[in-house]
């Protein structure tokens, strides 16, 4: 069972718009209220069809996605999204097995939660995930508005990513804050845990390969050849790369 409703004081994410998508009644009710106590609003959907009208009906900041669903399940759900947005994605998973957790992260999803949890600690990664898709505004005085490397162009303030033909990237939120840490420290061999703890602090426990993932998913979006990658070079025993030189904008 979730465990007990305690409301807890907002932080950011107040009045954000979460999409609850999960079949089971009592999880997701349960779930709606203790978001509702703790500033936030939600929307249910029990399958893709409903969350597919729900998107063309309101605006979200937010999906928590079962992994079991009817129909369409949570990984073809989660892959169909990434074609389309960057939305934050949450995935639930009644399943312990890391090759489900390693197939969402790969999917796309930013983070995920076992069953059965606590809502308190799907709150603090709701607010962990939303925290790190909207970042601080920087200070213009003590942060660089953008990164330049390679062609590409990666927009702080924005927290936009353009190829070298000046168009958008899609990225999510982990893969914007990832590539960030690599942008500001080039040259530099970091180990998984540093880059864990630029990108995710260590509040949320995060899955030990979810960098190795978050990796492959920049490497087919900024390398020319993934399977021999220029830009991010792996470091045996060591960590990851990054190549580039990097101008300051």
């Amino acid at each position: 069972m979730i465990g007990a409703f305690e409301a807890s004081a907002t932080d950011v994410s107040t009045a954000a718009q979460i999409l609850i998508v999960e079949d089971d009644r009592e999880i997701s009710a349960l779930v709606a209220r203790y978001l509702s106590q703790n500033g936030m609003r939600s929307t249910i959907a029990r399958d893709g069809r409903e969350m597919d009208r729900a998107f063309r009906e309101h605006r979200f900041d937010l999906v928590v996605l079962d992994l079991n669903l009817p129909g369409e399940d949570g990984l073809s759900i989660c892959r169909r999204l990434r074609m389309t947005t960057a939305i934050p994605i949450i995935m639930l998973t009644a399943r312990s097995e890391d090759v489900d957790r390693i197939i969402g992260l790969e999917m796309g999803a930013d983070d995920y939660l076992g069953k059965p949890f606590n809502p308190r600690e799907l709150l603090a990664r709701i607010r962990a995930v939303m925290r790190r898709q909207q970042g601080a505004q920087p200070d213009p005085d003590a942060a660089p508005g953008a990164f330049a490397f390679n062609g590409w162009t990666l927009n702080a303030t924005k927290r936009e990513l353009s190829n070298p033909d000046n168009v958008r990237v899609a990225v999510t939120g982990a893969e914007f804050d990832l590539l960030r840490a690599f942008c500001e420290r080039p040259g530099r061999v970091l180990s998984r845990d540093i880059l864990l703890d630029l990108t995710q602090g260590r509040s949320a426990t995060p899955f030990e390969r979810s960098i190795d993932i978050l990796i492959s998913r920049l490497r087919q979006k900024i390398e020319h050849d993934p399977r021999e990658p220029e830009l991010i070079k792996t470091i045996r025993s060591g960590g990851y790369l990054f190549t580039p030189t990097v101008e300051r904008r």
